[in-house]
């Protein structure tokens, strides 16, 4: 199982843009997935997940502001920005932690870079 995250880009302060991230293969008995982010100089840090279950959890600098979503029928996670800020730039990652044994997936990141 391999995870692609795309979508990600260059944007002024104040605009939207929305991650994608499709999984090749099935993924079964998935625990929680969600989306990273690491920007320049900090830790990576957790920003959107759909919890064990079933129920999303955001960052609070995140809040009102994303929205998580999954298609299923499509093995793909989205990550709606909108009203994006500077300070939501970085490297994001999706993830996902799934199977009898769990274990963690990670797609590649895709940068984002707001601009003020």
């Amino acid at each position: 199982v391999q995870l692609q995250a795309s979508g990600g880009g260059l944007m002024q302060a104040g605009g939207s843009l929305r991650l994608s991230c499709a999984a090749s293969g099935s993924i079964f008995s998935i625990s929680t997935m969600g989306w990273y982010r690491q920007a320049p100089g900090k830790q990576r840090e957790l920003v959107a997940v759909f919890t064990t279950g079933g129920s999303t959890m955001y960052v609070d600098s995140a809040k009102g502001r994303f929205t998580v979503s999954r298609d299923d029928a499509k093995n793909t996670m989205y990550l709606q920005m909108n009203s994006l800020k500077p300070e939501d730039t970085g490297v994001y990652s999706c993830h996902v932690r799934a199977g009898p044994v769990l274990r963690d997936y990670w797609g590649q990141g895709t940068q984002v870079t707001v601009s003020s």
